[in-house]
């Protein structure tokens, strides 16, 4: 069986998300260190003028502790929600298949948010949904260095980032800025519906 280990992150990328639909069982990495620039709270999708960044802002801790990602709070004096919705509708009203996962993700930006790590699970439980996936998902309970699932926790980090050779398909900003690879599974899911999920089986990523 091909189990793997990730991290739940914000809407996560096409990458992480084709590596979860080509496995068996899924580990959800609930017992870590908070990092600063990773993709635990922040992803990319289309804009005309290339990819836009957001980012969902979060309280560090202010003793100089590290703090788990599981008690990292969002911060909320500022309606992010509402800007990150606002830059996804303008992204996307026009794809061909927005209109049909507009109610499930208007939730994400409406309901108030606590902690960065529940809103990441809800996010993944429910694109999990949304893609038709069947494959198991379960969460850890400590930390572990050396853990018996396939370690693919380093694809949260932003800052080394690989490049996937993932296949291109037709993104509805295209003409302006040409193919953009690997943003978030949204812009997949909005713009091939429920091909998505057949489209993430069948790419080849050379860590699996």
């Amino acid at each position: 069986m091909k189990e793997i280990l990730i991290y739940p992150t914000y809407f996560p990328c096409i990458a992480q998300m084709a590596a979860v639909a080509q496995a068996d069982a899924v580990v959800l990495e609930l017992e870590d260190n908070y990092q600063k620039q990773t993709y635990r709270n922040r992803t990319y999708i289309a804009h005309n003028n290339g990819r836009l960044l957001l980012n969902v802002p979060v309280k560090h801790a202010t003793d100089g502790n590290r703090q788990k990602t599981k008690d990292v709070v969002v911060e909320n004096d500022f309606d992010w929600q509402k800007q990150h919705w606002r830059s996804i509708q303008t992204a996307y009203r026009t794809s061909p298949f927005f209109e049909f996962y507009e109610d499930e993700l208007a939730p994400f930006f409406s309901e108030k948010v606590a902690g960065l790590q529940t809103h990441n699970l809800r996010i993944f439980k429910v694109l999990h949904d949304l893609l038709g996936m069947e494959v198991s998902i379960t969460t850890t309970t400590e930390y572990y260095r050396s853990p018996a699932q396939q370690d693919l926790r380093e694809m949260v980090n932003a800052r080394r980032e690989k490049k996937y050779e993932l296949e291109p398909y037709t993104q509805v900003l295209e003409a302006h800025h040409g193919f953009l690879p690997n943003l978030s599974v949204l812009d997949l899911l909005c713009n091939e519906g429920p091909n998505a999920l057949h489209y993430l089986e069948k790419q080849k990523l050379a860590f699996i």
